[in-house]
């Protein structure tokens, strides 16, 4: 795939999230507990993966699942941690707030990352410009609390 079309992939996975953490904050109340409407979550997503990779034949590396460092198997632990508080968030600061913080979270940790070449393919070191990108999240953040 060109990159336009990644482009185009990752603002309608942008697009998903508030959709997500609305339909998991129903679950929540529908089950009357947010970790296990992420749990639900978690293992209705793990079903779908399930049959997209039978529908499109998808291999695995055994060997590499094998020599993986400890650390790789963090990223579930994060998802889970992200989704859990994503569903407990939502229905107390809104869909605007959580997701301008969570925005400027990623931001932030996305500078650092870059800055230190750290789980990054090319390194890009923080300068004005960026910081003045996160200065004018922070502020978008401040309008859609205030209004």
């Amino acid at each position: 795939m060109n990159k336009f079309s990644w482009i185009i992939l990752s603002l309608l996975a942008g697009c998903f999230l508030p959709i997500q953490a609305g339909l998991n904050a129903r679950l929540g109340k529908a089950v009357e507990s947010p970790v296990y409407a992420s749990l639900i979550s978690f293992a209705v997503g793990s079903v779908a993966l399930v049959v997209y990779i039978l529908a499109t034949g998808q291999q695995v590396s055994w060997a590499g699942l094998r020599s993986a460092p400890l650390h790789v198997w963090l990223g579930g632990v994060l998802g889970a941690f992200y989704v859990t508080v994503v569903v407990l968030a939502f229905p107390k600061l809104g869909p605007a707030l959580t997701f301008g913080l969570i925005v400027l979270g990623q931001m932030v940790i996305s500078l650092v990352l870059d800055h230190f070449n750290v789980l990054v393919m090319q390194q890009q070191a923080i300068n004005i410009w960026r910081i003045v990108g996160v200065v004018l999240i922070v502020a978008g953040v401040v309008i859609i609390r205030k209004f």
